[in-house]
């Protein structure tokens, strides 16, 4: 081996195993030597915490919280680890634009052991063996100083689909946010339906047990008796179903937080609303803040523009590229006639121009597709603006109606308990009938009903509003 190239060689290795024998050097270079990693969260949920388990604890906290679940959503929900993931795929995608920027270097060698023999069958004086050992060794070096801008091109189009791809990830975090949030009101609200329908029942055993009474002392009639019989059996199915529908929205929020259905789960209990402010903010500049920051727009902003640097990267691969060009081999081989060997070292270097001068016009063709695309993504761009400004309208007027309704089933409840009270009192005291009692145990049951919807319903409405906006957080609990 001649030396030049053992010294090209022996300086690789010679940084390979300085790089891997210096403490945590391998881990901050070698993991990631072109800087690709800056701009990937380093979990899911972009939490500040270790990557697999976002520093939560295993044990679930009993009562669960919204903002528990929505942590353990965020980290575990398969939607966020999957987008999470396609963020590193592109970051792997600009390393790989930027390694175009430097030479690439390959070695290579043969060795192969010859046995030669020569016979002469009316000579046999003149046989001869030859046995010898031939090898070949290369190195070459090959780096594109110049090609019009394709590398360059290339290196947009993946930063752009970076940016994409974590706008995509920031809003998959705002989608798995409002559907946890929906769960666990869902099921927040499925808990008081049950305790409600459970008063209801219980109230609708005492009406019973009224009417009952007053029929065996012969103050009621049996028609009393039955109504109420009747009201509490309904008033028994209606706190059967609540229980079932509470165990299927339990379930939902759990797969949501990624967990199994059957996770058992403890919620909080669901708080009323002292006040229900309405957003002072217009809604004019809410539209146009949600354009500038919504992560759905950001991301079709950033898929246009990789589009755009699609368009000049195919053009640029019709054009010549510059390359300088290396090359060191040594071979040796052994010479039969002479019992020797033949040593051969040769070097070389220059520079390679390519010139395209042909190619059926498929990159004329290349480059109107790849127009066409960007235009596609410009049209899916509007569209997207425009989808987020409608969201931004309705999530606004659907906050100030559910404000609205709030105050309005506060009413509305305080009104069925004081007139099932009368009611009650009346029909013990033997002034009121039992169609006046059951009607206002209805009306009463319904407005529980009513009050725990819009409890829940605004609620939501707030922070699908903050969604719609694309700016949910988990400090804005």
């Amino acid at each position: 081996m001649t030396k030049y190239v053992r010294q090209l060689l022996g300086g690789v290795m010679l940084i390979a195993i300085s790089a891997a024998s210096a403490p945590g050097y391998a881990d901050s270079i070698w993991s990631d030597p072109l800087r690709t990693m800056g701009d990937v969260s380093s979990n899911p949920a972009r939490m500040p915490a270790p990557a697999d388990t976002c520093g939560l604890a295993a044990q679930l906290p009993t009562p669960l919280t919204l903002l528990d679940a929505v942590e353990r959503a965020l980290c575990r929900n398969p939607q966020t680890r999957q987008a999470w993931a396609n963020v590193k795929v592109q970051a792997a995608a600009v390393g790989i634009s930027r390694a175009a920027y430097l030479p690439t270097l390959t070695a290579g060698g043969t060795w192969s052991k010859a046995n030669n023999r020569t016979t002469y069958p009316d000579f046999p004086q003149a046989d001869s063996t030859l046995k010898a050992n031939s090898s070949d060794v290369n190195l070459n070096l090959s780096w594109v100083l110049y090609d019009f801008g394709l590398r360059a091109a290339n290196l947009e189009n993946a930063r752009q689909l970076l940016n994409a791809a974590n706008a995509i990830q920031d809003d998959t975090l705002q989608t798995v946010f409002l559907n946890t949030v929906q769960s666990f009101y869902d099921a927040q609200a499925g808990q008081a339906l049950l305790a409600a329908t459970t008063e209801a029942e219980q109230a609708a055993a005492e009406s019973f047990k009224a009417s009952e009474a007053k029929y065996l002392a012969g103050a009621g009639t049996l028609a009393d008796k039955l109504q109420a019989q009747t009201s509490y059996a309904q008033a028994s199915l209606k706190r059967a179903q609540a229980a079932g529908d509470l165990q299927n929205e339990l379930g939902s929020l759990a797969i949501v937080m990624g967990l199994r259905p059957n996770t058992p789960l403890v919620l909080a209990a669901l708080g009323d609303a002292a006040d229900a402010p309405l957003l002072q903010q217009a809604v004019d500049d809410l539209i146009a803040e949600a354009v500038r920051t919504h992560p759905k727009i950001l991301a079709a902003q950033a898929q246009l523009k990789a589009a755009q640097a699609q368009i000049d990267a195919t053009r640029a691969e019709g054009r010549p590229t510059l390359s300088l060009f290396a090359t060191g081999d040594r071979s040796d081989t052994p010479i039969t006639q002479a019992s020797s060997l033949q040593t051969i070292t040769s070097r070389s270097i220059g520079v390679r121009l390519n010139v395209p001068l042909l190619d059926g016009f498929s990159t004329k063709y290349k480059v109107r597709g790849a127009e066409a695309q960007a235009e596609s993504k410009e049209a899916e761009l509007a569209n997207v603006e425009q989808q987020v400004m409608l969201e931004v309208w309705k999530s606004n007027q659907a906050l100030r109606t559910d404000a609205e309704n709030l105050k309005s089933t506060d009413i509305l409840l305080r009104s069925a308990r004081q007139s099932f009270d009368v009611a009650k009192g009346r029909y013990k005291a033997g002034i009121g009938n039992i169609l006046e009692l059951l009607k206002a145990q209805s009306d009463l049951a319904g407005a529980q009903q009513q009050r725990i919807l819009s409890l829940t319903n605004w609620q939501t409405a707030r922070l699908r509003l903050a969604a719609s906006l694309g700016r949910l957080r988990t400090d804005g609990i």
